[in-house]
């Protein structure tokens, strides 16, 4: 009987300690719609072009940055869109890569990874930054998240 109820506790507080209870960011894959959502919200849209798999500085940008709660903090106030470059193609769909590749081709043309772009809901292009330091320094992105608020 000891047995069952210490499989029990374990299984129970092994359940409560997966949940996580951080906000989860609502990143889009398609600007047409984070256009629509901008338009209707008055919000504008923040496009991140990221090489997922492969872009070292994409993968500490998205610890140290995106995941941060100073930032998730922030989305509430943007449109989020991640325009994903992996290299493996079982990460993101046939349709999606083409789809991303002609975003890519018309708002990303030098192909920096990582690159943010802030939009209108007309798709029009108001502020751009490329880059992160592996120094974890992200002053400069909420300087350019903010200033675009």
């Amino acid at each position: 009987m000891h047995r069952y109820i210490l499989l029990l506790f374990l299984v129970l507080s092994s359940t409560v300690i997966a949940q996580d209870d951080s906000k989860q960011l609502d990143w889009l894959t398609n600007i047409d719609k984070a256009k629509k959502k901008s338009k209707s919200s008055k919000k504008p849209i923040l496009v991140y072009f990221n090489g997922s798999d492969w872009c070292a500085p994409c993968i500490k940008l998205k610890e140290d940055f995106f995941e941060s709660e100073e930032f998730k903090e922030k989305a509430d106030q943007l449109i989020l869109v991640m325009i994903d470059k992996p290299r493996r193609v079982d990460i993101i769909s046939e349709k999606q890569m083409k789809y991303n590749n002609e975003i890519i081709a018309q708002y990303n043309k030098g192909k920096t990874f990582p690159r943010m772009i802030i939009l209108n809901h007309k798709g029009k292009v108001l502020d751009e930054m490329s880059g992160y330091s592996y120094y974890g320094e992200t002053s400069n992105h909420f300087a350019f998240i903010n200033r675009n608020l």
